[in-house]
């Protein structure tokens, strides 16, 4: 039996400390600029900071870290699952970020607990 690959796909390694421009971020997300627009502006989303002030900034030299592309791609897939307006899209990213904080502080605790309680 012999398999054939007929498609090719391109693999991309990402760490947290890896950016993304404005475009890429799109592409792998599936929000629009507008939507990304609006949840930079309602804090929801933070991009990389620069050494320009936002007024000098061109839109499309906003770079993003990584660690927000798994957020964001679950607030898109839930925008798309639930129809979701911008609001609620960043209502969605904000409870999804608390939660990561929430089980990564919750792991901390339980490692520091002694090993016959756990």
């Amino acid at each position: 039996m012999k398999i054939e690959i007929t498609e090719a796909s391109d693999v991309l390694w990402l760490d947290e400390h890896h950016e993304l421009s404005l475009a890429e971020f799109v592409e792998f997300t599936g929000l629009s600029i507008a939507e990304l627009q609006h949840l930079i502006d309602c804090d929801a989303l933070l991009p990389v900071a620069t050494a320009e002030p936002a007024a000098a900034r061109d839109a499309a030299d906003t770079r993003f870290s990584a660690q927000y592309l798994a957020l964001a791609r679950a607030a898109s897939r839930l925008r798309n699952d639930f129809d979701l307006d911008t609001n609620g899209l960043t209502l969605t990213l904000h409870l999804l970020s608390r939660i990561h904080e929430l089980e990564a502080e919750l792991l901390d605790l339980r490692a520091q607990w002694p090993r016959s309680l756990r």
